[in-house]
């Protein structure tokens, strides 16, 4: 398993040390490139994933509300501590909040359980997104509208492909070959992005990067672990949200920070911190989730 898991991890810092390599000798446009990932590949990669309809929705409500409140009641429950130890809430709780489930959890799932768990990873990536690009950039901006977050691409695509999947209109296979070709093209685009930022992170601070790397997992089991219960999630339904609580934050968290400019070298520690934290964290929970069946 701990295989399983590396094999997992290890091509997201590959990536991410290429960007690194590749920016100590050139000069690239780190905010054109992410620009062009949240107008374009993101999009693309959200509406292809749920127009498909491999995620059967109406099954998984329990699941997808359980998802919902992990990410928002993470944020409840840290503000507090957040504010006590002096840190900006805009700029660490996002993290906290918004977890790596598309580029680490679906494959890790698919790893751990096979084929069958592929539908509760899609769905609790579903959740995750729309409430990153919803909750999350009204966060970073809280005097904007809510009306306006529905003219960005992101919210745009994840409004059209709900409509298709619980409508069961089938896209033809050739179109969605195409978006998905195009939407595959954010995640290691952002991981090199990430690796370029890199080089201007001011490592002084790398306790805060400790502290949300401890924060993030511990936050969402904690919250997680009523939910299992109250919800009744049983079988691969609760070993997706236990899998999903402990998620390190995700790399979308630099991109958003990076095009509202809220401290993204501190975000970009934030999340290279946490992501080589859950070389310790994803081993713990998947034993433990094995060992007592969800």
């Amino acid at each position: 398993m701990i295989a399983q898991i590396l094999a997992t991890l290890l091509p997201v810092f590959l990536i991410a040390g290429c960007g690194t390599l590749y920016g100590r000798f050139r000069t690239p446009d780190i905010r054109g490139l992410n620009t062009l990932n949240m107008e374009l590949f993101v999009p693309m990669l959200v509406f292809a994933v749920l127009a498909d309809g491999q995620a059967p929705l109406e099954e998984y409500a329990g699941l997808a509300a359980a998802a919902a409140i992990v990410v928002l009641g993470s944020g409840l429950l840290l503000w507090p501590l957040v504010r006590w130890l002096g840190l900006e809430p805009k700029t660490f709780l996002p993290p906290m909040m918004f977890n790596n489930s598309g580029n680490m959890g679906i494959p890790l799932l698919v790893l751990a359980f096979g084929e069958a768990a592929l539908p509760a990873a899609v769905v609790v990536f579903i959740v995750e997104m729309l409430l990153h690009f919803s909750v999350g950039l009204y966060m970073l901006s809280p005097r904007t509208p809510m009306w306006r977050l529905l003219r960005m691409p992101i919210v745009l695509a994840s409004i059209a492909g709900l409509a298709f999947n619980l409508s069961g209109v089938m896209l033809p296979g050739w179109l969605l070959e195409a978006l998905s070709m195009l939407g595959n093209v954010c995640i290691p685009l952002m991981l090199f992005a990430l690796g370029v930022r890199m080089l201007d992170i001011d490592f002084s601070d790398w306790k805060t990067g400790a502290l949300g790397a401890v924060l993030c997992p511990l936050s969402g089991l904690i919250i997680a672990a009523p939910l299992v219960w109250l919800l009744d999630l049983t079988g691969l339904q609760a070993a997706t949200l236990w899998v999903f609580a402990a998620l390190p934050p995700a790399v979308l968290n630099y991109l958003v920070a990076e095009q509202y400019r809220q401290e993204p070298q501190k975000v970009a520690s934030l999340v290279l911190i946490g992501n080589l934290g859950s070389l310790v964290v994803m081993p713990i929970v998947l034993g433990l989730v094995f060992a007592y069946g969800g």
